[in-house]
């Protein structure tokens, strides 16, 4: 199968032929169509991410039919189109896994960074991590679904019955969000990299009431914001821009270091969260919930030889929504 491969972290991913991967007892295979590129991808690739498994198949939002089924594996059958999100693999046994927490499992395995992932033509998924997904939409659509919408979302629960949120960095995951918080009668407040109109133009035209730069504010305090920027100066800003008691969640797999700040923007029984992975509960949650407040993803198509076009242009802040690597099969 043609495959992209990372053989060296902080260089280009190389265009190899590699072996079909074989299916475990507990394993699904999958014919990847579409898997979109994360800013995770980035951190795997540029070394922000130090532990991955190389040579390693980069990618963690996966679609695909599929092909083959493992003997233990009794909900997926042959054709069905599934989706795998960036946790890929738990223990099943420590206190975590035991207390619904498997996203903290200490012997956790992800897609994409010690397991190899979707840029390629197929890969193989734990079934415990693969999602049925029913929608509609073209594999493509649905892609960035698999971590943006995911994780996007779990930070979204995390600011509870906020009614003002305010997301820092609008991309994938962001562009997601806000059309399901306005589905859901909230209001959010965009906030960009300087200067960058076109992302501040595209919230205003998904419904945000409000779009700026990361530095400005608007006049009105929030309720709780998201950060989706992975730069912890943007964290003090945060801070400010919330009311006592509100929340800053910080939805990012890896961040810059944060700045010192003075106490008094986090006193008011302000609270920072971070949020680690996703759980099985996570995805069952948000594709059901998607059936009632849809989601309109803007993605911009790659073929899977071009991924190391697809990574520069999000390094850059070229990408508008999301960036998805389509095979033709």
């Amino acid at each position: 199968m043609k495959a992209m491969r990372l053989h060296e972290q902080g260089q280009e991913l190389i265009h190899d032929k590699c072996p079909v991967p074989e299916c475990g007892n507990d394993q699904v295979l999958i014919r990847v169509n579409a898997c979109a590129v994360c800013r995770t991808d980035l951190h795997v690739c540029d070394g922000d991410l130090t532990e991955p498994e190389l040579p390693l198949i980069p990618g963690h939002e996966i679609v695909g039919k599929v092909v083959s089924v493992g003997k233990n594996v009794k909900e997926l059958k042959l054709d069905d189109r599934v989706g795998v999100p960036w946790l890929g693999f738990t223990c099943g046994k420590c206190r975590y896994c035991l207390n619904d927490q498997e996203n903290l499992c200490d012997a956790a395995r992800f897609t994409g960074y010690q397991i190899d992932g979707g840029y390629a033509e197929y890969a193989v998924a734990d079934h415990r991590y693969v999602f049925p997904l029913e929608s509609q939409q073209s594999d493509f659509e649905l892609a960035p679904l698999l971590c943006a919408g995911l994780i996007g979302y779990r930070a979204y629960k995390m600011t509870g019955n906020a009614k003002r949120i305010g997301l820092f960095g609008f991309g994938a995951a962001a562009h997601i969000l806000t059309q399901l918080a306005i589905q859901q009668d909230k209001s959010i407040y965009a906030f960009t990299r300087e200067n960058d109109k076109q992302a501040q133009q595209f919230a205003l035209d998904l419904g945000a009431v409000w779009s700026g730069n990361s530095e400005q504010a608007p006049e009105i305090e929030l309720d709780a914001a998201i950060l989706f920027a992975p730069v912890g100066a943007l964290l003090p800003l945060a801070l400010r821009s919330v009311v006592k008691g509100g929340v800053v969640v910080c939805a990012g797999i890896h961040m810059s270091d944060i700045p010192a700040f003075p106490y008094s923007i986090l006193w008011g029984e302000r609270s920072v969260k971070s949020v680690a992975n996703l759980t099985r509960k996570d995805g069952e949650e948000f594709f059901q919930l998607i059936k009632q407040f849809p989601i309109n993803t803007e993605v911009q198509t790659y073929k899977l030889e071009d991924a190391n076009q697809a990574l520069q242009d999000l390094r850059d802040g070229q990408i508008s929504g999301a960036a998805v690597l389509v095979n033709q099969h």
